[in-house]
């Protein structure tokens, strides 16, 4: 790389932000950082931003309602930073869209390599989705139709089904990558290149959700089937509409 990583601490606490920009700036990456969403706004658009770190609790627009903001119009990585450490704020996290968590307090040299893990992911994963560049337009399926661009699914009765950060990226990432079989790991890194260990068990949490907005029976699913011992399998053909 000719440029170092541009990061994004947005965080209401001063010391916090000062404390890590410090750090991450003696390991070699440039540093902005910002108090709340209106600041953090304003650097992405005036910025070019490689990652942002963001702050779960903050007063006004909090951290979930700005990484939902944020997923609606980028892919920047996201790597939320909290005081609560329950593995349901984790999948909350991950339903919004972000790609790691890190529990406040937290080593900062953890911080780093997780930054650096997250950007290293985010480059290796295309951002197109399957091997046949079939990562924009409409995608059919057994009547479903999902806008990757739009980011809306439509039902074969012409509903729009709202999905939440999570669900969109993960169905995203079947309709890419039909008819193969998915590990888990696999999922993660197609949905954003999330660590593995705390959000392997989210993904079955995040399929369950799927499997119940457009499974005719969830409990007996036909879409999405469970493959034992190796992950998941998205089982209609899937055509694009460009």
């Amino acid at each position: 790389m000719n440029e170092q990583p541009h990061i994004l601490i947005v965080d209401d606490d001063h010391e916090i932000r000062t404390l890590v920009s410090r750090y991450l700036s003696r390991h070699g990456l440039r540093v902005k950082d910002a108090p709340d969403g209106r600041a953090m706004r304003q650097i992405l658009k005036d910025w070019s931003i490689d990652l942002i770190i963001l702050d779960l609790m903050m007063p006004g627009e909090d951290g979930l309602s700005l990484c939902r903001s944020i997923r609606a119009t980028s892919r920047i990585p996201i790597i939320m930073l909290t005081a609560m450490g329950e593995e349901t704020d984790r999948i909350i996290g991950l339903e919004m869209g972000a790609d790691d968590y890190l529990a406040k307090p937290f080593n900062p040299r953890e911080l780093l390599a997780r930054i650096r893990a997250v950007l290293r992911r985010a480059a290796d994963v295309p951002s197109g989705g399957s091997d046949d560049d079939t990562g924009a337009g409409i995608h059919v399926f057994n009547g479903w139709k999902l806008d990757l661009e739009g980011r809306e699914l439509t039902s074969p009765q012409e509903v729009l089904v709202p999905l939440s950060a999570g669900e969109f990226e993960l169905l995203a990432a079947f309709v890419t990558h039909p008819r193969r079989v998915l590990t888990r790991d696999q999922l993660l890194d197609l949905a954003r290149g999330r660590q593995a260990q705390p959000f392997d068990r989210a993904i079955d949490v995040q399929v369950s959700r799927l499997r119940r907005k457009i499974e005719a029976d969830p409990a007996n699913p036909s879409l999405i089937k469970t493959v034992r011992s190796g992950g998941y399998m998205f089982t209609p053909s899937v055509s694009v509409q460009s």
